[in-house]
């Protein structure tokens, strides 16, 4: 025998004895007759005693079963009201989400909004990791993470948000001194700085307006995990950079970077707010979810 209490056997007992019959007990609970009638047999077993008599006409508690209609009734009711606690609490968006987001992004993007967040949503509390390196969501007990990818088939849940394209770029300074690369085979005699946090090596794919393509493995004297740690060489005049649209642009409107080999495109990304699942989705989670969307859909990043 069990050694946990027979829960299921006590609610149905003490439904039971609120209804006076099976029926109505089996109906209150959405359960069939035959499965309440099993839950009490089995109660009565484990107890050792009747707790109904029952003829054709009459359903009645045994002095036995007076004895434990009360407390199974309290059992019943206190279940009833955590449940409602708990069902209330996780409809109420509130407590700590746990979400990932890359380094620049995060940073440019993500942290700016959260003022905002938190005066709309004052019961819930942000864990904020920045890193360019894809989180993994269930291993780590991450709820959520800001992705910038070209998503492949995945386990996880991916709402897009918005396409984010990526310029490669330069310095007028540095094209002055230089010159303009013409052809994306043309950068083999540039200095070229790359991303270490590449899944795959590093190679720049582009597509001509025309339909050629064309795969460039870039190189240069400097390598980094991030966007920031490029930057200064670039800005400096030093060097050329693939960059996303959310950083390059905000470079373009005063020339301190231009977009080269504007007839070429890279893979276009998307932008997208994934979790584990979408079963189950706290309402904490849903309105990070909902805000971020909102936000970012419309953000002013892009170079129209």
């Amino acid at each position: 025998m069990s050694k946990l209490p027979d829960f299921e056997g006590l609610a149905m007992f003490a439904k039971v004895a609120e209804e006076g019959s099976f029926a109505a007990a089996a109906t209150a609970m959405g359960v069939s007759v035959a499965t309440v009638s099993r839950a009490v047999t089995r109660l009565e077993e484990r107890l050792g005693g009747r707790l109904f008599n029952r003829t054709s006409r009459r359903l009645a508690l045994t002095d036995y079963g007076h004895t434990l209609a009360e407390r199974a009734a309290k059992i019943y009711a206190d279940a009833e009201e955590v449940e409602d606690f708990v069902r209330e609490t996780s409809s109420r968006p509130r407590g700590l989400v746990k979400l990932a987001a890359p380094f620049t992004f995060g940073a440019r993007w993500v942290a700016p909004q959260l003022p905002e967040f938190f005066r709309t949503y004052p019961d819930i509390s942000v864990d904020l990791h920045l890193t360019d390196v894809h989180a993994d969501l269930i291993g780590e007990g991450f709820d959520a993470a800001l992705r910038i990818a070209i998503m492949e088939d995945s386990s996880l849940v991916a709402r897009h948000i918005a396409h984010v394209r990526r310029f490669v770029v330069a310095s007028p300074a540095y094209l002055a001194r230089y010159g303009r690369p013409q052809h994306p085979q043309d950068l083999g005699a540039h200095q070229c700085l790359t991303y270490t946090n590449r899944s795959k090596r590093d190679v720049w794919r582009f597509t001509h307006k025309s339909g050629e393509e064309c795969a460039v493995t870039p190189t240069g004297s400097l390598r980094g995990t991030s966007v920031e740690a490029l930057l200064p060489t670039v800005l400096a005049g030093l060097a050329v950079v693939e960059l996303p649209e959310f950083v390059a642009t905000q470079y373009f409107s005063d020339n301190q970077l231009e977009p080269i080999l504007t007839d070429w495109r890279l893979p276009e990304g998307g932008l997208y707010f994934v979790t584990p699942t979408a079963r189950a989705r706290p309402a904490k989670v849903s309105a990070l979810a909902d805000f971020f969307i909102t936000k970012l859909a419309t953000a002013d990043w892009s170079a129209k």
